[in-house]
């Protein structure tokens, strides 16, 4: 199929789907009804979308908070209810809130009637990925549709930094009300990190004073001739000779969680692994990456925006990109020179050992504390509640 003829596929598609929407108007908005989704209803109870609705919780409004998923058997706190992220009920429910909060974009051809707000909290801040206008020709213009559409519905975009404030726009094809809150994602690693690492080693039955590395390889995938496609590549990274490096340098027991990306996840039931070791768990099922890696004593990547969050909490990252070269040419020149950031990067096994022997404490934290000031980074541990403001004070002027 031709793009030409795909992208009328879709606006055909897209034109009933509004027409959904639009009948469903005549049903009343509910003031209090908050509608979240991440990931397209893939990612469960994760990301900005879960840490806002748990401030959402401590507040006992009386708020009815739906949850849009697509698997069913993921497991939501009380007071939140889950729905079958299916057309009809999507749009039911989009139709009737009086918020929806997102980390990811809307379906093409979603409407939005006027006094309801939509707070876009996109599932990266800083980050490596060229998105929107910076992958240039290898942007679809499909992909570009589907942006500037959800664009347009958003009312305010999530910041958490000079740097985000400034590339968002051309990332996501929006031009509206841009707002620096911090990452609610990111709050975890602030305000619960003592008890979260307790918990995470209870959940998985390892000692309490286990160290973990948490390997979590970027999404690769996108929209090739109109077809979804989303893959991930077995790593070549030798785990075993990663655990001795870091029992050497940094001393204890080691671990080796494996995470997937959500939509990854999704589709797969376990990391596909051929040279795995006795102290590795899979735990690519686990909702949320940032109760993991508030876990983790370190974390190893590839182009992951990922290690842009942990810096917060210091622990060492270290990036392993074997295959920089054929990841441009998929999806475009690197948002940053990979070299000029505060991690180590290996482009194979033995530098990978060479950057965690060579690692140096001190000087890792004055390159992140040099990174977080240029760029003005807002991560404090208040970021959730400070969306959550926003959405009381314009629910009250609506």
């Amino acid at each position: 199929m031709t793009e030409e003829r795909y992208i009328n596929k879709r606006k055909r598609k897209a034109f009933f789907t509004s027409l959904a929407y639009w009948l469903l108007w005549a049903l009343p908005v509910k003031k209090k009804k908050i509608v979240f989704t991440t990931f397209e209803g893939d990612g469960g109870y994760c990301c900005n979308p879960r840490y806002v609705a748990e401030e959402l919780l401590k507040k006992e409004d009386d708020l009815e908070l739906v949850w849009l998923v697509n698997n069913f058997k993921k497991q939501f706190p009380q007071g939140i209810r889950k729905v079958k992220n299916t057309f009809w009920r999507r749009a039911y429910h989009l139709a009737t809130a009086k918020v929806w909060i997102d980390n990811s974009r809307k379906a093409y051809g979603t409407r939005k009637r006027k006094g309801q707000l939509y707070i876009q909290v996109w599932h990266a801040a800083i980050g490596f990925k060229p998105l929107g206008l910076f992958r240039g020709r290898l942007f679809p213009k499909m992909a570009y549709l589907v942006s500037e559409h959800d664009s347009k519905l958003a009312d305010y975009v999530i910041s958490n930094s000079k740097w985000c404030t400034k590339f968002i726009p051309d990332q996501l094809i929006y031009t509206g009300n841009i707002i620096k809150t911090g990452s609610p994602r990111c709050d975890v690693f602030f305000n619960e990190r003592k008890e979260v690492y307790r918990k995470l080693r209870k959940r998985y039955g390892i000692p309490q004073d286990t160290k973990i590395a948490l390997f979590a390889p970027t999404f690769r995938g996108g929209s090739q001739n109109g077809d979804r496609q989303v893959f991930v590549e077995e790593p070549i990274l030798d785990f075993a000779r990663m655990t001795e490096v870091l029992e050497r340098k940094f001393g204890g027991t080691w671990f080796v969680f494996l995470r997937l990306h959500p939509q990854l996840a999704a589709q797969l039931d376990q990391f596909p692994l051929k040279n795995g070791i006795s102290n590795m768990i899979d735990v690519s099922q686990a909702d949320d990456m940032n109760e993991l890696a508030a876990a983790s004593d370190a974390l190893i990547t590839d182009y992951s925006s990922s290690v842009f969050d942990v810096i917060n909490m210091y622990i060492p990252v270290f990036i392993y990109a074997d295959d920089l070269e054929e990841y441009i040419k998929e999806r475009g020149g690197l948002m940053w020179d990979i070299y000029s950031l505060p991690f180590s990067v290996a482009r194979d096994n033995n530098e990978l050992i060479e950057n965690v022997e060579n690692f140096d404490a001190k000087q890792y934290k004055e390159k992140i504390d040099e990174f977080l000031s240029e760029n003005e980074v807002l991560e404090d541990g208040c970021a959730s509640g400070r969306v959550v403001n926003l959405i009381e004070h314009v629910i009250r002027e609506l």
